[in-house]
């Protein structure tokens, strides 16, 4: 591109170095995460995670951080209370109304969930960054992460097509991939006795 006043050439020039130092910076720091990860005790739960369409290293890293340890949650709707992707109540009497999620739980758990959540828009399939992540998964995760392609992409459709707001659909994709990852989780590591 080329501007008629040399100052536009200016600024242009110093963005799109700004994109290539952001762009460096991210990779050093997802490198770093993953030579760390090597030796963290939730190590294989992150790996498992990653079989889910929407969740790559460093949504999985900070998923399994916020949360913890996933075995305090008897079931994905307490998870997904802590994540605050519930819709909130104002009940009075007989009346019940539901509103928009509570938000009231991890808000940097529930952002990466959300934009992972923006990937069931495309038809189901396995990419082959995704075929790598699954490799080495056991047969039963890679069952639950398809199960949750499937179902999460048309459901996707269904919300669209029925004339919900795209950011509504996608909160509600989330919520649901929250009850995957719980699946998964329970199987990448078992609860101790």
């Amino acid at each position: 591109m080329r501007f008629e006043h040399p100052a536009q050439q200016i600024v242009l020039q110093d963005d799109i170095h700004a994109v290539q130092d952001a762009e460096t910076r991210r990779d050093r720091l997802t490198d770093q995460i993953q030579e760390l990860l090597a030796n963290w005790s939730m190590a294989p739960v992150v790996a498992a995670l990653q079989a889910m369409r929407g969740v790559a290293l460093v949504a999985a890293v900070t998923v399994v951080a916020e949360v913890g340890d996933f075995h305090r949650f008897i079931n994905p709707r307490q998870l997904m209370a802590y994540l605050g992707l519930v819709p909130s109540e104002h009940s009075s009497g007989g009346s019940v109304r539901r509103g928009g999620i509570t938000k009231a739980g991890n808000a940097l758990a529930r952002r990466v969930l959300i934009e992972g959540a923006w990937t069931y828009r495309m038809p189901a399939r396995v990419s082959r960054k995704i075929h790598d992540r699954l490799e080495p998964l056991p047969a039963e995760i890679r069952d639950i992460a398809w199960k949750a392609q499937v179902r999460l992409c048309a459901r996707y459709r269904r919300l669209v097509d029925a004339g919900k707001p795209k950011v509504v659909v996608t909160t509600a994709i989330a919520r649901e991939m929250v009850g995957f990852i719980w699946a998964i989780v329970r199987i990448a590591q078992p609860a101790l006795a």
